[in-house]
């Protein structure tokens, strides 16, 4: 029992600490985050300063913006096309937001209800308390990553206090998340390469598409609700 007893302790002072740097990197950081991440070139030439350990500084810079939710995830993925190219740019991406996902996730499902609280704002909690219960997650999950202008990050966290399979909710949203990873990856790599028209057309669908689900993602998230209760 001493042993299990310790190991609960180390357990939490682990997630504290874990807590505590999120909340410094936030706070004393986050606007030069959001600077360097607003500039493709500078950030292409930070991430390329640190030679053949740019690729992993990428990924984990990538891990970082899950975690702190206030980093601007499209700006970061952006700029892994402006960086990488289309398709290494995507997976990089893509394995950075999945990483930071799992951690997030399994922060979540240790921490319980009462802590994530504290992480995540009451409206928030609110807005998106029936994913918790919901008969059909697996497809409110799908439908609420896939859509833009929906705060993807703290659905994460939220996942983690529902019953769902962790396996199903990675896929899940690695699958609903890669079109509008791979879009910003794409429009980077024609901005790289100076192909200003395709990046402008594909900017424009992103941004009328961003705008759609940023307007009306309440009238969404409700709609979704409602036929979730539906269901019951």
């Amino acid at each position: 029992m001493k042993g299990k007893n310790a190991k609960i302790v180390l357990n939490i002072i682990a997630i504290l600490l874990f807590l505590i740097a999120i909340v410094l990197v936030g706070a004393k950081y986050s606007k030069q985050i959001i600077a360097l991440t607003s500039s493709p070139s500078k950030f292409r030439d930070w991430v390329l300063s640190y030679g053949k350990w740019g690729v992993l500084v990428f990924i984990l810079f990538q891990v970082l913006q899950v975690v702190v939710s206030v980093i601007p995830g499209e700006a970061v993925q952006v700029s892994g096309g402006y960086i990488y190219g289309t398709f290494a740019g995507t997976f990089y991406s893509l394995t950075g937001i999945m990483l930071g996902s799992v951690i997030v996730f399994c922060l979540s499902r240790l921490l319980g209800y009462n802590l994530i609280k504290k992480i995540v704002s009451e409206k928030s909690l609110e807005k998106f308390y029936f994913v918790i219960n919901s008969p059909k997650i697996e497809a409110v999950i799908f439908l609420l990553f896939l859509i833009p202008g929906i705060p993807k990050d703290i659905l994460v966290y939220i996942a983690g206090l529902s019953p769902i399979k962790p396996i199903n909710f990675f896929i899940i949203t690695a699958i609903a998340r890669f079109p509008g990873i791979f879009f910003s990856s794409y429009f980077g790599s024609n901005l790289e390469k100076k192909n200003y028209e395709v990046a402008i057309a594909v900017a424009v669908v992103a941004i009328v598409l961003f705008i759609i689900g940023l307007v009306y993602h309440e009238k969404i998230i409700k709609k979704i609700s409602s036929l979730v209760h539906k269901k019951r």
